[in-house]
Formats: C-alpha cells, sequence, structure tokens
C-alpha cells in the first residue's frame, strides 16, 4: 500500500472519530483528549481505522483506555498522559487461546 494511501486510510479514521454520534435522538459525547490520543496510537499500532473507547478511567498520573478493535472487539490498553503522549498500545487479548 502506497504511504498516500495508507495516510488517507489513518485521517478518514481521525476524523470519523472528532464527531458526535447520534443514534435515535440521543447524542454520545466525543471522545476526551486521552481517548481520542489512545484511538489514535491504537489505530496506527493494529493498522486497523474500526477502533472505539469500551472504557476509560481518569487518574492525575494518566487516563487509562481500553479499546475496541475491529468487529470483534478484541481489547487494547492504552495510558494516555496530561502532556498528550500516550504509552504504546498493548493488547489484552489472549493469544494463547486463538
Amino acid at each position: 500500500m502506497h504511504y498516500t494511501t495508507k495516510f488517507a486510510v489513518v485521517a478518514a479514521g481521525v476524523l470519523a472519530l472528532a464527531g458526535c454520534v447520534e443514534d435515535g435522538g440521543s447524542s454520545v459525547a466525543a471522545p476526551s483528549a486521552a481517548e481520542q490520543a489512545c484511538l489514535q496510537r491504537t489505530s496506527i499500532e493494529t493498522g486497523n481505522g474500526d477502533v472505539v473507547v469500551l472504557s476509560s478511567s481518569f487518574s492525575q498520573a494518566g487516563t487509562e483506555v481500553i479499546v475496541g478493535v475491529g468487529p470483534q472487539r478484541a481489547r487494547w490498553q492504552c495510558i494516555a498522559y496530561s502532556d498528550g503522549s500516550t504509552t504504546q498500545p498493548m493488547s489484552l487479548t489472549n493469544e494463547g487461546f486463538l
């Protein structure tokens, strides 16, 4: 895949995550800055633009974000810090049983 195609795919994924989603009149808040950072980093790490926040837990040390990847929502963990940096996403899937 060419560099421009990869960039376009990642850019499209990031743009898709940027807004609010409406479903039947109820709205879901846009991801926080920490969640967005982890979504983007996990998407890049996995090469998959199908990412969603499953949960997040704020702390002064860093915000833990659990990201679901792909249609099966494989669980990945990422920590986002107040300076905008993140840890390298880590798979929470027990790959020994796949």
